[in-house]
């Protein structure tokens, strides 16, 4: 006798977007058949009507939509749901467009044709660090309060508002003080130890994390004096308080 099948709500939800009708309806299936609860929207508009009718663990995001820019999409729903997992698919290969996806707010991103069990593979490892694990005490980094169970990052007891990637990335170096953190590590840790793609994927988002603490402590109440992360030339970062 057949186990029962998992209700829906009791699986990790996921939104594929994309035009193509056969790629479309494969992934919605092969989602389904791996422990998913999917559906498939073929436009922008869709994707943004359907993410606000409920909630999403996940977004599937081609980049070449009939009606709007998939990169448009992700920085909106970037702002609007800091907290959904999007990969990018797209046949777009130039390193300004993987650069424009990720900096859009995207946590990975698949070049088309891609393997089904790869994506697979990363939707696993990205909604596995999505999922909230033992309470920890909050980092203190000065005058920065980092909240890894909550998944806060507070300025003088105000929000700072980071992408999920800029958080988990100063997580990581808040946890090592004052140590040296090579790319390889933070690569593995915030990504994925199978990331096939650039290490550039890093720079961009230690770029955005540094410039969101510099606008969170220009615009303070109080004066704040923020960690300072250091770049360690062929090796990686390190951060100072």
């Amino acid at each position: 006798m057949r186990p029962p099948a998992t209700p829906d709500h009791d699986r990790p939800r996921v939104l594929v977007v994309e035009d193509d009708d056969t790629i479309g309806r494969h992934l919605e299936t092969a989602l389904r058949s791996n422990g998913y609860a999917s559906r498939w929207t073929r436009t922008g508009t869709g994707a943004l009507a359907e993410t606000a009718r409920a909630p999403y663990d996940a977004l599937l995001l081609d980049l070449g939509l009939p009606d709007a820019d998939g990169i448009d999409i992700a920085r909106t729903l970037r702002a609007e749901l800091p907290d959904l997992l999007i990969i990018i698919l797209t046949a777009r290969t130039d390193d300004i467009d993987v650069i424009a996806g990720l900096d859009a707010g995207a946590d990975d991103y698949l070049v088309k044709p891609f393997s089904l069990t790869v994506l697979l593979a990363r939707l696993r490892a990205h909604l596995r660090r999505h999922t909230p694990t033992t309470p920890m005490i909050p980092l203190r980094l000065g005058v920065l309060v980092v909240d890894t169970s909550a998944r806060r990052c507070t300025l003088h007891g105000i929000d700072v508002p980071l992408r999920p990637k800029e958080f988990e990335l100063l997580a990581i170096l808040g946890h090592h003080t004052g140590q040296a953190v090579s790319r390889e590590t933070l690569m593995a840790e915030v990504w994925d130890e199978n990331w096939f793609g650039s290490t550039k994927t890093l720079d961009v988002t230690m770029a955005g994390l540094r410039r969101r603490l510099t606008e969170a402590a220009r615009t303070a109440s109080r004066p704040a004096l923020l960690p300072r992360i250091t770049t360690l030339r062929g090796h990686g970062y390190r951060l100072e308080c």
